[in-house]
């Protein structure tokens, strides 16, 4: 068969040689054109031949192989086929500059792989798996494997994927733009897991821009940024992970023990032998999860994992919201370390930032050349104080970006929780703004309230898809109905950081204690809101850095006396109600404030003092998850009860904790380093009292002053009851009772 003249618009192909064509499948690829001819045009820089192979012909050596001419020096080539024949079906074959001939088919020649649908559920906002659609995915299509890539940039006037088997040259695959909402694909022939890309877009204001791929499940970090092209579909969740999703679906978090040690993966050990470095994730599986099992505490709560540049952000600053960081390992061995932690029966809560992110050249800020993510007004569009920007929570893609991303991770990893990251700087326009520097809503209030409806869509959909899991909101101010559900006029969070506690008590335990009888009303004053949402004690990872000092070193006294103020502190938190979370390194007593650049200091878990502090967050995990009292009615007043707080002379202070079963707890606080012998306090009741609590036992460390493992109560009037106890009461101690009908 002849080859006829060539034919192509020389403005069309300048245009594509200075990779600003904006429609490239119009022009590469098959075409018909005058007189039923077909040309076929390829656009390889890299090539020195290119030929076209017609593969109709089988088998493949009987196949008609017709040279394609070389039209422009700059690598672009065309066939034009005689008139009459069908559209071509044909492959290319590609002879480099440099190395060996290889055949390919044209990306050129596929149709688009999004369907009307999905871009159609995209622009409303309603997506719920967008991942599955955007971003990288491998597929064959027509027997012919490669890549799909697809991208959100509705300003850009020409996107290219860019990466490692093209030379990184914007110029050799432009992708396509569809309607409605300016969404970019392109199917790419060969290319396979592990290659590295990245998105080169051209702005309408003429910038050059590369991007990562906001939907990117693998990603680089540090000064590498490429995104990687990574295939989700291959990892087999383990029998055990099975089991604990079925028994979760069936447990009401609310109504059981909570006990979350919160861990930053980076930190939490180190290798020193091979310069220190962090443990990848399959590593921390065999050392984090027998610990944390060890420990007793129920789940582990990870800072944020989403892959981020900078590792001074602790995560904080995501680049890569569907990517968990490469720096441990792939997205595979992240899945390995969630299903160990499941297989021992420890749930994973990850923090989630979708209030802000940074502005990185290679992230989402101005992504297409337009404020595209963010707001444009920077009165709305940027926290001043982290130097971040702020999501566009009433644009239907971007809002339909973040709860996808929240579901991927509950769907895609099995992800118990998300602990959801300054919620307060969502709900409020003129969060740490001046007057002036923030622009009201439709009805001139400072409530966000696009962001106010995101956070409430989002909960609803996360626990509708996802039954058993929580949703976690660090909200410090006083807004209502945070943890209340979305039908009954809340914001859908299963629970709420209680702020209020942690300041108030840290105040209170960094007294001296000549002064904590001025101060009672701070460890007292929680009881009054404690049930007004659902609310999770917390004494994090924000409470031992930035000049604060660790927990231990903030208590007041010797060595002996800020050992003894820390076990009381953490007998008290267990002892009152909401769930718990501690960062890693408090259940030692480390000395020194958390650095995220280095591990623990793990030697001191070989001193007695510190190795007793240990012993006791082991022993109030065990008490705690075996007594329905600490966790049964800890949203409501029937499950919590004073004996007396007024006696702020001596700094004691009584309370009873209650089972639905009726089964109660009576715990006492000395809040000074005064023994105090004979301390009479109110019983609930008759019966044997047995001491199952004493911060101040020898085994942690303590002088062991006690009550020789519990004591009847005598017929004595006290604090309004008709039994009372006459007690011996440890110095900075905290003391817990267990009602029986008999002695055991």
């Amino acid at each position: 068969m002849k080859i006829l003249d060539l034919t192509f618009s020389p403005a069309e192909l300048e245009s594509l040689l200075h990779a600003t064509h904006g429609n490239p499948f119009a022009f590469l690829g098959p075409h018909q054109i005058a007189g039923e001819k077909w040309a076929i045009r390829v656009f390889a820089p890299h090539a020195r031949e290119v030929a076209i192979i017609d593969a109709r012909r089988a088998p493949r050596s009987q196949a008609r192989v017709i040279e394609a001419p070389k039209v422009h020096p700059d690598g672009f080539f065309e066939a034009v086929f005689a008139a009459g024949e069908e559209r071509p079906d044909y492959q290319l074959r590609i002879t480099p500059h440099v190395g060996e001939p290889y055949t390919t088919a044209d990306p050129y020649s596929f149709s688009p792989v999004l369907g009307e649908l999905d871009l159609h559920l995209f622009a409303e906002g309603n997506h719920q798996r967008i991942y599955e659609k955007l971003g990288a995915h491998l597929k064959e299509i027509d027997g012919v494997r490669g890549c799909a890539f697809s991208v959100w940039a509705p300003n850009a006037r020409r996107v290219s994927v860019v990466g490692d088997w093209n030379q990184w040259d914007g110029r050799v695959h432009p992708m396509r733009k569809l309607l409605p909402n300016g969404v970019w694909d392109i199917f790419l022939p060969g290319v396979e897991e592990g290659a590295h890309y990245k998105f080169e877009i051209l702005a309408g204001h003429g910038g050059l821009l590369l991007k990562t791929d906001p939907f990117a499940f693998y990603a680089q970090h540090g000064v590498q940024t490429s995104s990687m092209v990574f295939d989700l579909h291959r990892y087999h969740w383990s029998e055990g992970d099975a089991a604990w999703m079925e028994k979760r679906a069936q447990t009401d978090w609310q109504k059981s023990a909570v006990s979350v040690y919160e861990v930053h993966l980076g930190s939490w050990q180190r290798v020193p032998e091979e310069g220190g470095r962090a443990f990848s994730y399959r590593e921390l599986a065999d050392r984090l999860i027998p610990y944390v099992q060890e420990m007793g505490f129920t789940h582990i709560e990870l800072m944020p994992v989403a892959e981020h540049p900078f590792d001074g952000s602790w995560g904080y600053q995501v680049t890569g919201y569907f990517a968990p960081t490469s720096r441990f390992g792939n997205p595979d061995e992240f899945r390995y370390f969630v299903d160990r932690c499941h297989q021992a029966n420890i749930g994973v809560i990850l923090d989630w930032v979708p209030g802000h992110f940074p502005k990185d050249a290679h992230g989402l800020a101005e992504f297409d050349g337009t404020d595209l993510y963010e707001h444009a007004d920077p009165r709305q569009g940027e926290h001043a104080d982290w130097g971040t920007l702020i999501f566009n929570y009433g644009r239907n893609e971007v809002r339909n970006f973040l709860v996808a991303n929240g579901l991927f991770w509950l769907e895609q990893y099995h992800i118990d929780g998300l602990r959801v990251d300054a919620v307060a700087s969502m709900l409020y326009l003129d969060y740490s703004r001046k007057e002036g520097e923030w622009i009201p809503n439709r009805h001139g209030g400072r409530e966000n309230l696009e962001a106010i409806e995101f956070m409430k869509h989002f909960n609803t959909l996360a626990y509708g898809n996802h039954p058993g899991v929580m949703t976690i909101a660090e909200e410090s101010t006083a807004w209502p109905g945070v943890s209340r559900p979305v039908y009954l006029g809340g914001l859908g969070f299963g629970f709420k950081w209680n702020m209020g506690w942690m300041n108030d008590s840290l105040r209170y335990i960094s007294l001296d204690p000549a002064y904590r009888r001025y101060h009672q009303g701070d460890v007292t004053f929680s009881l009054i809101y404690a049930f007004s949402e659902h609310f999770v004690l917390v004494l994090s990872h924000d409470e031992v850095v930035h000049g604060k000092g660790s927990l231990l070193d903030k208590m007041p006294g010797d060595v002996w006396q800020k050992f003894a103020n820390l076990r009381m502190f953490y007998g008290w938190m267990w002892a009152h109600p909401g769930k718990k979370l501690l960062f890693q390194g408090g259940e030692f007593a480390q000395w020194h404030e958390w650095s995220h650049a280095q591990s623990l200091d793990w030697h001191l878990v070989h001193e007695p003092l510190h190795a007793g502090v240990q012993k006791l967050l082991q022993h109030l995990n065990y008490l705690y998850k075996s007594e329905p009292a600490l966790w049964e009615l800890d949203d409501t007043y029937e499950g919590f009860e004073w004996i007396d707080f007024s006696d702020s002379d001596n700094s004691v202070i009584a309370f009873t904790r209650k089972s639905r079963a009726g089964d109660t707890l009576l715990f006492v606080v000395n809040a000074t380093p005064v023994p105090r012998e004979s301390y009479r306090i109110g019983a609930p009741g008759p019966g044997w009292y047995q001491e199952v609590l004493n911060s101040d036992g020898a085994d942690y460390g303590g002088s062991n002053v006690g009550n020789f493992g519990g004591q009847h109560a005598a017929e004595h009037s006290m604090h309004g009851r008709s039994h009372s106890l006459c007690l011996r009461l440890p110095p900075l101690a905290i003391i817990g009772f267990k009602r029986l009908a008999a002695a055991p």
